[in-house]
């Protein structure tokens, strides 16, 4: 890894300012950004890494455009890094497959059901389309990635029927992934069966959520509370 890159990537990354990053990192070749950023992923300030999954799907936007076969090695490591095998953990990784997603018609069409399987327990043997992420940490940024993507594919994941995998997290035992749950499906337009999420309404625990560059703390009840106006809209 060229350390000069990185050490600028991550010092950019580091400033908080998304718009200044975005603007800097443009002049990067594509390639010579993807050690750095992938770095950036296990850092441990919330809003640098953040930033770096941003940057990362518009990086790997361009990087499809030019070199279609690196950008599916790039996608290729995220999965890698979420197997038991990589003797990794995968940080970052569910949100940064769903970025660059969110903006390459290409790459989603290639990679979303392997996003889609990240929430959907193993079946039996014969029928096994499932790659479940027991980590409720894990949990959390697969369902900002669904979420994330639903902001402009909701069709996407409707037509590969991602909604029934999604309702048994409103009962998870993380506020973070019941909220994040509860948006994802507002976002498809979806109500949950039994009044799933009209029970989360009086459920206050604090949800951090990134959106548009910033973290806000917003509670599972007002999480459900939009998904309800979503739906109802």
């Amino acid at each position: 890894m060229n350390r000069k890159i990185k050490k600028e990537v991550l010092a950019l990354l580091a400033a908080g300012d998304l718009a200044k990053s975005r603007k800097e990192l443009a002049k990067y070749d594509e390639h010579g950004l993807v050690n750095p950023l992938f770095s950036a992923l296990y850092r441990p300030e919330e809003l640098l890494r953040w930033h770096a999954i941003t940057v990362f799907g518009e990086v790997l936007t361009r990087l499809a455009e030019k070199d279609m076969e690196a950008a599916r090695i790039v996608m290729r490591r995220y999965i890698w890094s979420l197997n038991d095998e990589s003797g990794g953990i995968g940080w970052g990784a569910p949100e940064a497959m769903a970025e660059a997603m969110f903006h390459h018609d290409r790459l989603c069409s290639e990679y979303v059901h392997m996003l889609i399987s990240y929430v959907r327990p193993d079946g039996p043997l014969e029928h096994q389309d499932g790659n479940y992420l027991e980590l409720p940490e894990l949990q959390r940024g697969l369902l900002w990635g669904i979420g994330r993507l639903a902001e402009k594919r909701a069709s996407v994941l409707l037509k590969k029927e991602v909604v029934p995998d999604l309702f048994p997290y409103l009962f998870s035992v993380d506020p973070t992934v019941r909220g994040l749950a509860a948006r994802a499906l507002g976002l498809l337009g979806v109500v949950a069966p039994d009044g799933a999420l009209e029970k989360l309404l009086d459920d206050e625990q604090p949800v951090r959520f990134y959106h548009d560059g910033e973290v806000s703390v917003l509670s599972v009840s007002q999480m459900a509370a939009t998904a309800l106006k979503k739906c109802a809209a």
